[in-house]
């Protein structure tokens, strides 16, 4: 190869596929242990919606039925939403702020300097906060039907398969935020401004089941709301339908190629 071909040629850290285990595992083990001396993704990603499981369950109100949606009560209604509060702080706080504030203290760069190139701190990362995500949907099952009667989805495969296009979907834009914010609180204020409209589409406030008809129809649309839609469908005991699978995918892929080209590794 010659010396104007190697300039042109972009510096790209190797996949993390070359990394040792052992050296990956120390890396996780320590990307964790940071993530809970600093917690407050954790917090509002995994204690708060565990908290408000036990807080709307112990409101009477919430377990009255709503009209016409066959015996739902607002409880019930709730429980897709708080699945996509915890996919979504993660997903765009819990995941950006880290390796943004890794970029701005140049600990990307000199990584890029050693055999563990930086990608493996970007696998780590995700292999963190989808384990918290993993614990918090326990948590939310666990208590929501064992303490308040809140009914598991009767449709198993169709929840298996929007959780991970949700998941997919709202941790690419967290990427993408990861890839343009050049300091830890501008990546925090790019998922914070990002997080409340998405969760507002997602019912947070209002619920798809008492929104305006138009309203509804447009939440339908946002990446948050085609996922509540596609859970609610699971809950009931039907597979979800093709449109809201076919958004997440779709925003998943948009926003995948974008975080792919925009990421900056220094």
């Amino acid at each position: 190869m010659s010396e104007t071909t190697a300039r042109r040629t972009p510096s790209r850290p190797p996949s993390p596929r070359g990394v040792p285990r052992g050296a990956f595992r120390r890396l996780v083990l320590t990307e964790a242990r940071l993530t809970l001396r600093e917690p407050i993704a954790l917090v509002w990603g995994v204690g708060m919606p565990v908290v408000l499981v036990v807080v709307f369950g112990s409101i009477p109100a919430f377990q009255q039925p709503l009209p016409g949606q066959g015996g739902m009560t607002l409880f019930d209604a709730y429980a897709p939403i708080l699945v996509l509060m915890v996919l979504a702080m993660l997903g765009l706080v819990g995941l950006p702020v880290p390796m943004a504030s890794y970029r701005e203290l140049g600990v990307l760069r000199r990584m890029s300097t050693t055999p563990v190139p930086p990608s493996a701190l970007l696998a780590a990362q995700l292999v963190v906060n989808l384990a918290s995500a993993a614990v918090a949907l326990v948590l939310i099952a666990a208590i929501g039907a064992s303490a308040f009667g809140l009914p598991l989805p009767r449709h198993v495969a169709g929840f298996v398969l929007t959780l991970v296009l949700a998941t997919a979907c709202l941790f690419s834009i967290g990427l993408c935020a990861a890839a343009v914010a050049r300091t830890g609180r501008a990546a925090a204020a790019i998922g914070n401004a990002l997080f409340f409209p998405l969760a507002f589409f997602a019912g947070l406030w209002f619920p798809q089941q008492v929104m305006p008809t138009a309203l509804a129809t447009i939440a339908r649309l946002t990446p948050t709301g085609a996922a509540v839609d596609a859970l609610n469908a699971t809950m009931a005991g039907d597979f979800p339908a093709a449109r809201p699978l076919l958004l997440l995918a779709g925003f998943t892929t948009l926003f995948a190629v974008i975080a792919v080209r925009a990421f900056r590794w220094e």
